[in-house]
């Protein structure tokens, strides 16, 4: 085992903290002194493994060198093909899309696209308690009625029974959950995680795909003397997605993240400047607030609302619309964190009273929100560093979600256990699964469950180590370093933010902000001072630490961020984990 960093075996939150490889710190001197870079910024880069050669490219990474050629996924020919037919012959167009942040943002690209181009088309986002997921006979039959083409997005890979349902009319699938082994009688179905797929481009989400999906059509425009809208203008909805569906940001999606950022910085979409207005966003966005800010209110309406309010704010042209839609979101956001404090509390309780060492944690309930277990079972992963599924039950089936920690594919577990019989129906992707249960089935399938995660590791995680990338002093801190880091980004699954060391600290000044946060100065005895926050201190055994230090030195750790107040920007770190120094 490598020798822990700066010496802290455990930390005041129990963490071991990791640094750097010997590779890893011989690469960032390296690349400092070829290209000339930062030694904090050479660091990140040394992690990320950039070659030197490619440090210029990859700092500035453009969809013109990244972007691949649509016509590389299956079928991708066919259902930009079949759209344009739907176009230019004014044919009945459905969009029938997921509840989630990435559904609604795929039905709002192909909304507005279409609208671009002089063409309307039916919204259908089925009732997450009344239809669960995905593409459904009923209505699937209604929608085939009255249209010659559906269109189904981050959905529709495992549907075989509601497409061949929509007799008469084609169906395009435009998907990234897992695929089986057949695929549904679709006319085409377009998906990176189709099983006779290479998984090259498995990382995009479904707006990915879907916005691949229009560069096509525009192409094939382009043949036939035709000008398409564009695309450019609509990867502020592409990057949202991407960042809310916790698809990584490596390759293509780091390209369509840092350009969607800057078209949203704009505010030209009408629903997303309501968002941002209602989310009392005061900055330029970041992949933070896209998936703690704004993510969080699209998904309202498909939680606990009305399944459709999300992506009809996301593809409306009118600001008052978009204002109300906003407004109603933001509440509805408000109602859903209490329904999940509620299930959290009684969800951890269950939890540690089964167990959280083992391979999988899990809880169950009565009546519990649909709505809200998918994020409850994220803060029992985060709780446990173990995968988590919540379920809640109604009369004799449970619905549930569950989220994954890295290494560890839960999509492909889910899909097997589904394929076992265990489960009523299941899929997802690796980070990510939703699932069906018969309530007398509930304890083999978790059970099950449990040994198909063990053997992906999934039982030998102990408390999370902390990484760190660098040691930083104080003076070094700077407005323009926390710039020249942010060129490494963007940052979010996949490509976490650094987070740096400060050794040997002082604390100057520490004060309680509300319940649980607590802020902090510190400095290195040189002169420089830097401020910092941790949110939820108190929540653990962080905030007592700090707050009791009686003048000990420290080591410090976090990630650094540019603080803006009354127009004057500032550094200050993002506090997670502290030592006693020495």
């Amino acid at each position: 085992m490598t020798r822990a960093y700066l010496g802290v075996e455990t930390s005041a939150t129990g963490r071991r903290w990791v640094g750097p490889s010997e590779e890893e710190a011989r690469q960032a001197e390296a690349l400092a002194q070829t290209a000339l870079l930062p030694p904090a910024v050479a660091a990140v880069l040394a992690r990320r493994g950039v070659a030197p050669e490619a440090v210029p490219a990859f700092l500035d990474p453009t969809l013109k060198d990244l972007l691949p050629d649509p016509l590389s996924l299956r079928d991708m020919g066919r259902a930009a093909g079949r759209l344009l037919e739907a176009l230019i012959g004014r044919q009945r167009i459905a969009v029938f899309a997921d509840y989630d942040v990435d559904g609604g943002a795929s039905a709002a690209l192909l909304l507005t696209w279409l609208r671009a181009m002089g063409h309307g088309a039916t919204l259908y986002i089925p009732d997450r308690i009344d239809e669960g997921y995905g593409p459904n006979v009923p209505a699937m039959q209604a929608l085939a009625r009255d249209h010659d083409l559906i269109v189904c997005v981050d959905c529709g890979t495992l549907s075989h029974e509601p497409i061949a349902a929509a007799s008469g009319t084609d169906v395009v699938v435009l998907d990234h959950h897992l695929g089986a082994e057949t695929l549904p009688p679709a006319l085409a179905v377009v998906n990176p995680n189709r099983q006779d797929e290479d998984g090259s481009l498995g990382h995009l989400c479904a707006a990915g795909v879907v916005f691949l999906l229009l560069v096509e059509v525009n192409r094939q425009m382009r043949e036939r003397g035709l000008r398409g809208p564009d695309l450019l203008q609509s990867l502020d909805l592409v990057a949202l997605a991407t960042v809310a569906d916790v698809a990584p940001l490596t390759g293509v999606n780091r390209a369509l993240v840092r350009q969607g950022l800057k078209i949203m910085a704009r505010r030209q979409r009408p629903g997303l400047v309501a968002l941002a207005d209602v989310a009392r966003m005061n900055s330029a966005p970041t992949p933070y607030h896209l998936g703690f800010l704004l993510g969080p209110r699209v998904n309202a309406g498909g939680r606990i609302g009305q399944a459709d309010l999300g992506a009809r704010l996301l593809a409306t042209s009118d600001p008052d619309e978009a204002a109300a839609l906003a407004e109603r979101l933001d509440q509805l956001n408000t109602e859903r964190r209490e329904i999940e404090a509620a299930v959290r509390a009684a969800a951890l309780d269950q939890a540690e009273a089964r167990g959280t060492e083992g391979p999988l944690v899990w809880a169950a309930g009565e009546g519990w929100h649909p709505g809200v277990v998918g994020i409850v079972a994220s803060r029992l992963k985060e709780a446990t560093n173990r995968p988590a599924v919540v379920i809640g039950f109604e009369g004799d089936e449970g619905k549930g979600s569950g989220r994954s920690v890295s290494g560890v594919d839960l999509g492909a577990a889910i899909h097997r256990l589904a394929g076992e019989g265990l489960l009523v129906k299941g899929g997802g992707h690796r980070m990510a699964a939703g699932l069906t249960v018969a309530r007398d089935r509930l304890e083999p399938a978790m059970a099950r469950l449990g040994e198909l995660l063990a053997r992906q590791g999934a039982g030998t995680m102990g408390p999370a180590d902390l990484r760190l990338d660098a040691l930083l002093m104080p003076g070094a801190a700077t407005v323009e370093l926390i710039d020249e880091i942010e060129r490494a980004g963007p940052f979010g699954a996949g490509a976490p933010a650094p987070r740096f060391a400060f050794a040997d600290c002082a604390i100057q000044h520490v004060r309680r902000v509300g319940e649980s946060h607590l802020k902090i100065s510190f400095g290195d005895g040189l002169g420089a001072r830097i401020d910092a926050i941790a949110f939820g201190a108190f929540d653990g055994p962080l905030g007592p630490f700090l707050e009791g230090h009686g003048g000990a030195r420290v080591h410090l750790a976090g990630r650094l961020e540019v603080n803006v107040w009354n127009g004057r920007q500032s550094v200050q770190l993002r506090l997670e984990d502290a030592a006693r120094a020495g």
